[in-house]
């Protein structure tokens, strides 16, 4: 518990240390962030091996196959998964109670044909390891093109990092609807505000719709086995650098089946392969 208040009405941060006897130069001492041991990343990299590999297991399921290695218990590995914001990939019951009920928005992909680029946008967010640590990816992609419309890397949780990406693709582009899992990200004011003032409608994965946000996933296995996995960058800075090159790879060179073998930049604003050549 802080002494001393910085802002306090009437006593100056000079007047409140003299009258504590304390330094004035230690009330703006931050405290050290320690992050985890390097038992518990070796743990966490691996849950997320799993997760991607299977993202219908549970943290029972999970636990079952850490122990093959390890003893860890099934709470560790709930706790683990919660503090890297994984939410397993199944029907659950009573999902909009776990987050903020009254900010959880109904599903309004079904049926829906995707017809064109901005008409849904998908948004997600991923845990990435390093070999000293780990960082949390959210992307922005849109459903008709796969394109990655915007992306942000934080070493936290916080919703900053989330909002200011989307206020940055909104400068740009918007989509008519945007699509998201009932996250705490995505089921705050803040969030649902941003969006309605900027007229999108927003849509959330809806109970025992295991695959509402299918194509987000999928792009996450991608970026994971096609280059976070094999690369096992050691520092923000190398992980930073090979996102970055592994998104204009993906948008302008890699081809995709679900695209006729076109890249998703040419299908986003319209172009073919040919007038690109």
């Amino acid at each position: 518990m802080e002494l001393v208040e910085h802002h306090h009405k009437h006593l100056t941060v000079k007047r409140q240390c003299e009258l504590l006897s304390v330094n004035r130069s230690s009330t703006y001492r931050k405290p050290k962030v320690t992050g985890p041991d390097e038992e518990t990343l070796k743990i966490m990299h691996k849950i997320d091996a799993i997760h991607t590999a299977h993202p219908t297991f549970g943290y029972r399921k999970i636990t079952d196959l850490l122990c093959k290695d390890a003893l860890i218990n099934h709470k560790r590995v709930y706790r683990l998964m919660k503090a890297m914001d994984i939410i397993t990939i199944y029907p659950k019951p009573n999902l909009s109670k776990r987050y903020h009920a009254q900010y959880v928005k109904p599903y309004l992909l079904r049926n829906l044909k995707i017809v064109r680029p901005n008409q849904v946008w998908g948004v997600d967010i991923t845990y990435c390891k390093m070999e000293k640590g780990f960082m949390y990816l959210f992307v922005i992609i849109d459903w008709y093109s796969r394109y990655i419309v915007d992306y942000e890397l934080s070493s936290t949780l916080e919703k900053g990092f989330v909002m200011t990406c989307l206020k940055r693709a909104f400068n740009r582009l918007k989509p008519e609807i945007m699509n998201s899992d009932q996250g705490s990200h995505f089921t705050n004011p803040d969030y649902i505000k941003l969006l309605e003032e900027n007229g999108i409608r927003v849509s959330m994965d809806g109970k025992g719709q295991a695959l509402d946000n299918v194509r987000t996933e999928r792009f996450f296995r991608s970026i994971k086995y096609d280059d976070i996995y094999i690369n096992d960058y050691h520092n923000p800075r190398e992980l930073r650098k090979g996102i970055n090159e592994y998104m204009i790879m993906y948008n302008t060179y890699r081809p995709h089946d679900s695209l006729g073998g076109d890249v998703p930049i040419n299908v986003y604003y319209g172009r073919s392969s040919a007038e690109v050549a």
